[in-house]
């Protein structure tokens, strides 16, 4: 692999590890909004984070080498 294709490759994973970061608030968000709506934000906002968790984990596992 040559040094430009590293460099490129080395960055794709940090934007997409940075990107994967922002799935953890958006999940509390989403889960807060569906948690309200139904009358249960306590339970929504612990279930948008872990579906913010799991997706984030999913990101970082399918960029790794």
């Amino acid at each position: 692999m040559t040094e430009g294709a590293k460099e490129t490759s080395e960055k794709k994973k940090t934007r997409a590890k940075t990107a994967g970061g922002l799935l953890i608030p958006a999940g509390l968000f989403i889960g807060m909004g569906i948690g309200w709506a139904m009358g249960h934000m306590v339970q929504g906002l612990f279930i948008g984070l872990g579906a913010g968790f799991l997706a984030y984990a999913i990101v970082v596992l399918t960029v790794r080498d």
